[in-house]
């Protein structure tokens, strides 16, 4: 089974994964494509160099390039995560798998400003409006190259909403992998 991760800066995508993680699901994130092809350019690979660089690897090698590149590195069979789902077009190279699940991890604007200052990660928002502005940038283009997250979100098989604390979302997965083990079998 692969698991697709979208959603939101700060939603809870991360934590979804490294539980899934924790249970045997191998790791990847589409955004590792565009972080070595930075570091082959003696690039740091800060949050616009990333989003500018994505773009450009969209625009060089289709829309769902970088869902390319992670596919071809899992085995059929493979339980996998696949974060950073961010373009309609990598979610229809994924779906190539007939065991691809999208998942959209939703939370709500001030819960995840409030968990983006508390990771206090290289690159994150300085302040409420900057956090709005980038945002923005992420949700909708007419380039077909760059992040659409709202488009994405739209195709999503289910959605996760992790305006709680930690306990309450792994409960949530825990019954939710009960029952794709339960549909597998």
């Amino acid at each position: 089974m692969i698991v697709g991760l979208t959603g939101r800066n700060a939603s809870g995508k991360g934590t979804v994964a490294a539980w899934l993680q924790a249970r045997g699901f191998r790791y990847l994130s589409l955004s590792d494509a565009i972080r070595d092809h930075l570091r082959a350019q003696g690039l740091e690979p800060t949050r616009d160099r990333m989003i500018l660089a994505g773009r450009a690897m969209r625009t060089e090698g289709g829309a769902g390039v970088l869902a390319e590149r992670t596919l071809a590195v899992l085995d059929p069979g493979t339980d996998a995560i696949v974060d950073s789902v961010r373009n309609p077009a990598e979610v229809e190279v994924l779906r190539r798998r007939a065991d691809f699940v999208l998942v959209e991890v939703h939370a709500d604007e001030q819960t995840r400003y409030s968990r983006l200052n508390e990771r206090a990660r290289a690159g994150d928002a300085k302040d409420f409006e900057e956090f709005q502005r980038q945002e923005a940038a992420e949700l909708q283009s007419g380039d077909l190259a760059a992040q659409q997250l709202i488009a994405t979100a739209a195709l999503a098989d289910l959605v996760l909403t992790n305006d709680g604390d930690v306990p309450e979302l792994e409960a949530r997965l825990e019954a939710l992998l009960a029952t794709w083990r339960a549909n597998a079998a």
